[in-house]
């Protein structure tokens, strides 16, 4: 199996074995972020094959430096978009929805039109990076689990061996003190 740096090469050469190479790798890590948003095996083979197609789109000119953290990325932003477009509540899909809808009482959902809204975007980036770091070990991966991956709260529950009751807690916790340090940084809630 190549490096990723090998693959990354090959996505620059136009070589169409970037993608096998990115399949052999990472379609499995892919496809279960994008299982975790949606509830459709069927769906969730578009959402990779489109991660291929926006990798191959994208690379070049734009060289990551982690090849797992870009691919899971563009999944999940992929599947994301799925879900939102498919009005996934009516269809049983409705995890992804409710744990973007939580965390939207901590984070404005902005796009970045103007140079002050990408700059209060790199501000909230930052903030969150910093709150995330401070949170303890269990909480954070509490955190990426919910609003990353978007799973759910029963199974965070079970993966971590405590109740539902604490994961939402524990969450509640953490969206308080990433709202208190967005505030605290001037970004308008």
């Amino acid at each position: 199996m190549l490096q990723d740096e090998q693959i990354i090469d090959l996505y620059f050469d136009r070589d169409e074995r970037a993608l096998t190479e990115t399949t052999d790798k990472y379609g499995n890590y892919c496809r279960q972020i994008a299982r975790t948003i949606l509830n459709d095996e069927e769906t969730v083979k578009e959402c990779f094959n489109d991660t291929l197609l926006h990798s191959w789109n994208t690379m070049p000119p734009t060289r990551p430096d982690s090849l797992k953290t870009f691919v899971g990325r563009i999944t999940r932003n992929v599947s994301l978009k799925r879900v939102r477009n498919a009005h996934a509540v009516k269809r049983g899909s409705g995890a992804a929805v409710v744990a973007i809808d939580e965390l939207q009482e901590c984070i404005p959902d902005r796009t970045a039109e103007s140079a002050e809204q990408i700059a209060e975007n790199i501000v909230i980036h930052d903030v969150l990076d910093r709150v995330l770091a401070e949170l303890p070990t269990q909480s954070r991966r509490i955190f990426v689990r919910r609003y990353w991956y978007c799973s759910p709260i029963e199974e965070i529950a079970k993966a971590m061996g405590i109740s539902e009751n604490n994961v939402h807690v524990i969450l509640s916790r953490a969206r308080n003190k990433l709202r208190n340090a967005l505030e605290e940084a001037g970004v308008t809630l």
